[in-house]
């Protein structure tokens, strides 16, 4: 018999949901060579990424949570890549 079992949600964490929209929004890139998050400084992908937060956060989160989220999420990234020269 063919059992079937519930899919893990692909984003587990509230952390990695932002870190996915900012990606999707192009507010952040991750360096080609080292895999380090970057600001791009892009107030409108920015502005897309605070939208997205309160239009769509994830299931069981306030729409305040996922925007705070975002938002502690472009605090904690440089705009450089620690290890570029």
């Amino acid at each position: 018999m063919l059992m079937t079992s519930e899919r893990r949600p692909a984003i587990r964490t509230l952390r990695g949901w932002a870190i996915c929209v900012l990606l999707e929004t192009g507010a952040i890139r991750e360096c080609e060579e080292h895999g380090w998050m970057q600001d791009r400084a892009d107030p409108h992908a920015r502005e897309r990424a605070f939208d997205i937060a309160h239009r769509d956060p994830p299931a069981g989160v306030s729409p305040d949570e996922a925007a705070a989220e975002v938002r502690d999420v472009l605090d904690s990234i440089g705009d450089t890549c620690p290890e570029c020269p």
